[in-house]
């Protein structure tokens, strides 16, 4: 048993190339997006943003959501060259959370998994729901559930790659109709699978309590999920231990952003040290179980390729800045390989379903 209470070497992770006992998986980078689109899909087929360069990357990236081109990746082969990055820092496993909606690509995050000799771990779910089809956005309940299982046992889009994380699920605020049967059937789709739930918060500070309420409601095991965006929902770290009150998983997911300017509002992103700094704070007050941390990648100039930071920042200079805001050996690897493995392990299912 390790000191988080997790037994390692039982349970295995499901990765785009199998199943994984959890003992061989070092660590990991539990939020981030190595195969998307997240131009909206009326959009896709008409995007002339300029083409990003060194001259460019830069603002490109400070403005981050404005150049659509920065805003997609669907190339196997640079997926690959990131990922073998990833491994040289000394990660062992992305987890990409790219639900439908996203461009999601299970059969070429196999080939660049297999490429670089590294593990992957697909998504099941949905998106926002701007990025769904019409198709999508009409089902009910049961017929949602009934997708998402067969994403985690079955395959997704049609392939035999499964999913090993249902999520991240996407909301707006206020919460769409559709977006909330998504929720409810996340929930129930994992207690029928034993697969965790991250979930994407809608831009408002209730929105992580009203997605509680919502997974509370239908049954969710809320200790397998994770809400993520604490960076943005809320910076200065306040109500997030009124969340972590509620018995689920925050999620820090911004490292490597260290910016005045904010793409999407008028909000002062803490530095990684100020988030790591609260995270020490929360460890002290008994909550370091239920903490994750990741980069969130969804835009080229945060990848190496592109001269960004790549997927690997949290594991080639996290350690050093962990260590410099007061996290022991313990709690770094706690952060970086037991937590996101904790939830990544698939649970027995319950099938309590009503």
């Amino acid at each position: 048993m390790t000191s988080a209470g997790f037994p390692d070497s039982l349970g295995v992770v499901r990765t785009v190339r199998g199943d994984v006992p959890a003992a061989e998986i070092g660590r990991i980078a539990f939020h981030e997006h190595l195969l998307f689109d997240l131009v909206l899909p009326e959009d896709r087929d008409s995007v002339t943003d300029a083409p990003i360069t060194a001259q460019n990357r830069w603002q490109i990236d400070y403005r981050s959501n404005e150049n659509r081109n920065n805003a997609r990746q669907r190339d196997p082969e640079v997926t690959a060259g990131e990922l073998r990055q990833f491994a040289a820092d000394g990660g062992s496993l992305v987890v990409d959370q790219s639900t439908q909606g996203l461009a999601r690509n299970a059969p070429g995050l196999q080939v660049a998994a297999e490429a670089a000799d590294v593990h992957v771990v697909a998504a099941a779910g949905t998106y926002v729901v701007d990025y769904l089809d019409a198709e999508t956005r009409a089902l009910d309940v049961a017929a949602l559930t009934a997708r998402f299982v067969a994403e985690v046992e079955t395959g997704l889009d049609g392939s035999d790659i499964r999913a090993g994380l249902i999520g991240e699920i996407g909301t707006s605020w206020p919460i769409d109709p559709a977006e909330k049967r998504a929720l409810i059937a996340a929930a129930r789709a994992s207690r029928l699978t034993g697969a965790a739930i991250s979930v994407h918060p809608g831009r408002h500070r209730d929105a992580p309590f009203a997605i509680v309420d919502i997974l509370r409601a239908a049954g969710a095991a809320l200790d397998r999920v994770v809400i993520c965006h604490m960076d943005r929902t809320y910076p200065d770290g306040d109500r997030v231990r009124e969340l972590l009150a509620t018995g689920v998983n925050v999620e820090w997911d911004f490292f490597g952003v260290e910016t005045s300017h904010y793409w999407f509002g008028e909000i002062e992103l803490p530095t990684d040290l100020q988030r790591l700094k609260l995270i020490k704070a929360l460890f002290d007050e008994g909550f370091g179980g239920r903490i994750v941390v990741s980069h969130d990648i969804c835009t080229c100039t945060r990848m190496t390729r592109w001269g960004g930071h790549g997927y690997g920042h949290l594991m080639r200079n996290g350690p050093a800045l962990m260590q410099r805001a007061g996290l022991s050996d313990e709690q770094i690897t706690q952060l970086l390989r037991l937590n996101p493995l904790r939830l990544l392990t698939l649970a027995a299912p319950t099938f309590n379903q009503d």
